[in-house]
């Protein structure tokens, strides 16, 4: 899994057009998160509050959850957690307890595919904050490190987290999809359902614009030279989260080492799955699935995307070029889709 908080993987890219002359406005703006951006666009009637008080609102949300969930501030209640020592509990506010509950739900459901204490891992191969550079470490580190990590040493009580061993909770994988899913919920308390919500890369879109028409995204090809749509979706009621390894990796003697790390093996994926793009109703939910079947690679993850009945689109490297492969969710829904 790769740290968000470093800035996004922008795996979708918005296409929007110019409305006029409709009853309803579009309104729309954008802000500073996460270390990367947010962008709200939103179909307003002339009940519905100011696009001031909604900017206010939506940005005390995100400084909220930036406050308890942030890795890269002393004060988030988080790094309160991970502060502590082994066999110690703390309270937590419900952000955190969700969050929590839901990587471990994640975990179990992939046999320990997914998992939330991998910044030991990932600053050992130069991708975390406290990485000493990229290199390769020794088997003797990464199996020094793997004792380290692991959900199952976090314990959910009450409203407090406990920890068996001296780990570290990061959230980087799920929390954008979280803060998405919390906004858009704040929308829908204010009579606001026709909206496009994008946080560092993850959305969700619901109704559609002041004309009719629909929210369309482009879903991105995995090039690292140059964005390029390579298919565009109706998403209403839908989240999408886009997961790959194109933007954040090394080569070591001629070997592409990703950011995104197997908690299993305490390597870098070495499987031929460039992309993958997931679609489900929670943000929350496609955010941390995208990174779990990026994990799994194009032929696990596929068949974990079957199970689960999952909407999934794959883009994996063969022999030089990009071959695409959709789950079956993902082919009843958008296959036949004009692009």
């Amino acid at each position: 899994m790769f740290p968000r908080w470093f800035g996004p993987l922008a795996a979708v890219v918005l296409t929007a057009a110019t409305l006029a002359g409709c009853s309803d406005t579009l309104e729309q703006f954008a802000g500073p998160t996460m270390g990367s951006t947010y962008s709200i666009k939103y179909v307003r009637s002339s009940q519905a509050p100011t696009v001031g008080e909604v900017r206010a609102a939506v940005d005390d949300i995100l400084s909220t959850l930036d406050r308890q969930v942030s890795t890269y501030r002393s004060d988030s209640d988080l790094q309160r957690f991970n502060a502590l020592p082994a066999g110690q509990c703390l309270a937590m506010p419900p952000s955190v307890v969700q969050l929590t509950a839901f990587g471990q739900s994640l975990a179990q459901r992939s046999a320990g595919a997914f998992d939330l204490t991998l910044e030991p891992l990932l600053n050992l191969w130069g991708f975390g904050p406290q990485s000493r550079g990229q290199q390769v470490p020794d088997a003797a580190a990464i199996a020094g490190v793997l004792q380290q990590i692991g959900l199952q040493h976090v314990r959910i009580e009450g409203e407090q987290l406990c920890k068996d061993i001296d780990l570290q909770l990061e959230f980087n994988s799920i929390a954008a999809g979280y803060a998405v899913d919390q906004v858009s919920a704040y929308l829908r308390s204010q009579g606001i359902h026709n909206y496009l919500v994008e946080i560092t890369g993850e959305l969700q879109a619901r109704g559609h614009k002041p004309d009719g028409s629909s929210w369309r995204i482009g879903v991105e090809a995995p090039r690292e030279d140059r964005q390029v749509a390579q298919q565009v979706l109706n998403i209403d009621g839908w989240s999408v989260s886009t997961s790959g390894d194109y933007r954040n990796y090394y080569e070591e003697n001629g070997v592409r080492l990703s950011h995104t790390l197997d908690p299993r093996t305490g390597h870098p994926v070495s499987h031929a799955l460039a992309a993958v793009t997931v679609l489900h109703e929670s943000a929350l939910q496609a955010d941390g699935l995208s990174t779990l079947l990026m994990v799994l690679g194009p032929e696990q993850g596929l068949a974990y995307a079957e199970k689960e009945q999952l909407a999934a689109l794959f883009v994996s490297r063969v022999k030089g070029e990009f071959v695409s492969q959709a789950s079956s969710v993902f082919t009843q829904r958008f296959a036949t889709e004009e692009n």
